[in-house]
């Protein structure tokens, strides 16, 4: 026990003694540029609240918007393409639906995989009715 506290103590002494080469100053990094928060430009038109678009010099258009960690910029994507995805996805076009009983289960693809659910004929919405229509007609083609 008596040796291994010298040899603690020891090596506590021998790091807190200052050596010749801790002595030498690192050269002077030179300082980076200040980073400028990005800013709503002054013809930003507020669409909603908290949201702008913007369209530069380039005729680039830009959405800007207002978050608890500062402004974010966005490409701006027509909404003819945005309601076009919408309409697919509402109309199930990816949905797969079989029938079982009085039951029809249905399959769409998402990211983290295949999502499955049941219903009964009677709870169907219209999206999966005609999912069903659409899966029982193609069926009997």
């Amino acid at each position: 026990m008596k040796l291994l506290f010298a040899v603690f103590a020891t090596v506590a002494l021998l790091s807190a003694a200052e050596s010749p080469l801790r002595k030498k100053k690192a050269p002077a990094v030179p300082a980076a540029k200040a980073v400028q928060p990005l800013q709503i430009p002054a013809g930003a038109v507020e669409s909603e609240p908290g949201t702008f678009r913007y369209t530069d010099a380039r005729g680039k258009k830009w959405t800007y918007r207002k978050t608890p960690f500062g402004i974010a910029r966005i490409p701006d994507v027509p909404s003819d393409a945005t309601a076009e995805t919408l309409n697919a996805r509402e109309r199930g076009d990816d949905v797969k639906a079989t029938e079982d009983g009085d039951t029809i289960r249905f399959e769409r693809p998402g990211p983290f995989g295949v999502y499955r659910w049941e219903k009964s004929k009677s709870e169907l919405t219209a999206m999966e009715q005609s999912v069903w229509e659409r899966d029982r007609a193609g069926k009997r083609n």
